[in-house]
């Protein structure tokens, strides 16, 4: 199970209307942003698209786990965005659309736990009926359940 520490209500989204990557990268930075007074939205964005410029978090099945590390984070926080619509998201897949993504950023220094959480989010996202539950959810609670999440 994940969390509450990873990700809570206050970092979800559920049903957003958008039309590009870059604008889901910059909801999934504020969301980020959001959970720590020393991060900054523009700084997170950029840790963002310098990951992706590495290539694509899109991991197929319309789901994407962007993620960056930062040094202005102890602990590794995440946010969740289910689309109305799914966007072009240059990635292996790009005949299906992304319109799920998990965003992390860890601290600099986290690579097993970073790694870890990576390896468990893609195990989740790769559960045909979890992806459904996920796109069946209308509202944020519901896309928490979706996924498992623990209220302890």
């Amino acid at each position: 199970m994940l969390s509450t520490d990873l990700i809570n209500e206050t970092r979800v989204i559920c049903g957003l209307e958008i039309t590009s990557k870059k604008r889901l990268l910059e909801i999934l930075a504020q969301l980020l942003a959001s959970a720590h007074p020393r991060l900054d939205a523009e700084v997170v964005f950029e840790r963002l698209l310098e990951r992706e410029r590495l290539g694509s978090t899109a991991l197929g099945h319309g789901i994407a786990l962007p993620h960056a590390r930062t040094k202005d984070v102890t602990e590794v926080i995440g946010a969740l965005v289910q689309l109305q619509r799914g966007i072009d998201y240059d990635g292996a897949d790009s005949d299906e659309p992304v319109d799920l993504a998990f965003a992390l950023l860890a601290p600099e220094a986290a690579n097993d736990e970073h790694l870890r959480l990576l390896a468990q989010l893609a195990g989740r996202f790769s559960d045909p009926s979890i992806r459904e539950r996920l796109r069946q959810a209308d509202s944020p609670s519901g896309l928490l359940q979706a996924l498992n999440i623990s209220d302890s």
